[in-house]
């Protein structure tokens, strides 16, 4: 079996679920991308401050890496200010989705509408349309709000929240139902990974959902509390947090991390350049094998 044959969906956010988005582009129509929203540095958290929107940076992001990187669409929205003055630092991308967001009437109508500018085929969705915040319980009372604070904690946090807590769209809901194939990461644990699965109409779907579904480990430790972390007190984390473990399968580069919860598939994925992206030939080499290797267990023959 390939992964040709099956409908993905792969769910995060950064430039982790761009690579995973640009790996598998070939499906165009039977890959559904779901985007974390939360994001609040740089020139989203910007505009965020300026009005009240969804993050549309990872967005962004995830639709130039769907398109041809030299394409002068992928070129303008991939643009950005330099200087010191108010527009030094912003995205173009950014600002177009931004401007557009007060403009429809809603979120998905602006991506929509860049889908066809570009001729990006894959659909691709936010978490929610509803702009919200990642809040961070820690001991003593302590609670850090937005995705910054959280990454820069030197504690891992009792537990996330999502302020105010939203809903996803039901197209999210429905590609994963439908779904043979559910892809979470890589990328940060706690700011692109763990936010989708607080929208709880995601994580029901995807423990609900007859998918298997894979965890992709980073390349090497990230710059967050979630660093210090085995992959079991990452999935007990999971478990605690949102009152399941819906992965099936684990996908690492480095072969020292086990497992006493799944499965895990050791799997060179470095590109060889000391970056911290998958290569994305070994990555759908990665799929291919843990697509084969439990195929009899939760994907279709």
């Amino acid at each position: 079996m390939k992964i040709e044959e099956l409908n993905v969906v792969a769910i995060g956010g950064g430039h982790g679920l761009g690579r995973v988005l640009s790996t598998l582009s070939f499906l165009e129509k039977q890959l559904t991308g779901i985007v974390t929203t939360t994001d609040n540095g740089g020139s989203t958290g910007r505009l965020r401050k300026r009005s009240s929107s969804i993050a549309w940076g990872d967005l962004r992001n995830c639709l130039t890496l769907l398109v041809d990187k030299d394409s002068i669409g992928s070129q303008l929205f991939n643009f950005r200010f330099d200087g010191q003055d108010e527009l030094g630092g912003h995205n173009l991308g950014n600002l177009i989705l931004y401007a557009l967001g007060q403009l429809q009437s809603r979120p998905l109508d602006s991506i929509k509408l860049v889908r066809r500018l570009l001729g990006v085929k894959t659909a691709l969705y936010p978490m929610s349309e509803t702009p919200t915040d990642l809040m961070g319980f820690y001991p003593k009372g302590r609670c850090k709000v937005g995705e910054l604070s959280v990454d820069k904690m030197p504690i891992m946090p009792d537990s996330l929240l999502l302020a105010p807590l939203v809903k996803t769209l039901p197209f999210c809901v429905d590609a994963i139902a439908s779904a043979d194939l559910i892809i979470l990461g890589p990328g940060s644990f706690l700011t692109s990974v763990i936010p989708p699965l607080l929208v709880r109409d995601i994580s029901k779907a995807i423990d609900a959902s007859s998918a298997h579904c894979v965890f992709i480990e980073n390349l090497c430790d990230e710059e967050s509390p979630a660093a210090a972390l085995s992959l079991d007190e990452k999935l007990d984390w999971i478990k605690s947090n949102i009152g399941c473990l819906p992965i099936d399968s684990v996908i690492c580069h480095d072969k020292s991390i086990t497992s006493a919860l799944v499965p895990v598939i050791h799997c060179d994925l470095s590109d060889g350049s000391g970056s911290h992206y998958h290569d994305r030939k070994k990555l759908l080499a990665a799929l291919d094998l843990c697509i084969n290797q439990f195929k009899d267990q939760t994907l279709p023959v």
